[in-house]
């Protein structure tokens, strides 16, 4: 299985961008997909998570500015990020899994970059 980041990018405080994840398999299989985010020198951090049929989930970091899709139909996630702030300048990893975390996967990551 392999996920395409696509989207990433510079831009200022305040602005927006969109992530988007392609999966070279159907999405369907997926228990799990979501979004993850590693700033340099820190730890690896879920950004946000949707399961097949279920409630979203946020960091508390980005509640209320971003939002998880996702298109079964499509084989894609995607993550739309509003009001950007600085701290959110990181690598973000596109992630799934099966059968519960038994398998997981990973793109390569996107680089964001938030700053004036």
């Amino acid at each position: 299985v392999e996920l395409v980041e696509s989207g990433g990018g510079w831009v200022q405080p305040g602005g927006s961008l969109r992530l988007s994840c392609a999966a070279s398999r159907s999405a369907f299989v997926f228990n799990l997909m979501g979004w993850y985010r590693q700033a340099p020198g820190k730890q690896r951090e879920l950004v946000a998570s949707v399961p097949n049929g279920g409630p979203t989930n946020y960091a508390d970091s980005v509640k209320g500015r971003f939002t998880i899709s996702r298109d079964n139909a499509k084989n894609t996630v995607s993550l739309q990020m509003n009001s950007l702030k600085p701290e959110d300048t990181a690598v973000y990893y596109c992630h799934a899994e099966r059968f519960n975390g038994r398998y997981t996967y990973w793109g390569r990551g996107a680089q964001v970059t938030v700053s004036s």
